[in-house]
């Protein structure tokens, strides 16, 4: 298990056709070789899973990356309570390589898109 740092920019979407470099995440998570997070090893390492909130012209929020019952992944914010977390749309069965895609709901309730732009 190795601990990776992923960054995620927002996808082309409506408001912004080319998607946004500025628009994103930053969130530290472990990888197996092709990929694919490891629950086991996020299990050991959960305080060093960190993640940054980045989105021009609001404040930067950081956090952890939670696990609930079941399958449910989610960004937690510091000083957040749990109903205001980020949940991950089947986060356990994407690949994070370069050109993939992920779906976030952000705390304004809208599911957005994320392209992984790099893997550390």
């Amino acid at each position: 298990m190795t601990l990776k740092r992923v960054r995620l920019e927002l996808a082309r979407n409506a408001e912004f056709p080319n998607g946004s470099a500025v628009h994103g995440y930053e969130f530290v998570a472990p990888l197996d070789e092709n990929g694919m997070l490891d629950k086991s090893a996020w299990a050991e390492s959960k305080r060093d899973c960190t993640v940054h909130r980045f989105w021009r012209g609001e404040d930067d929020e950081n956090g952890h990356l939670v696990h609930h019952r079941g399958e449910r992944w989610a960004f937690h914010y510091d000083g957040e309570m749990a109903d205001d977390e980020e949940p991950i749309f089947r986060f356990d069965r994407h690949a994070f390589v370069p050109g993939e895609y992920v779906s976030i709901t952000e705390h304004d309730g809208v599911q957005r898109t994320f392209a992984v732009v790099s893997v550390k």
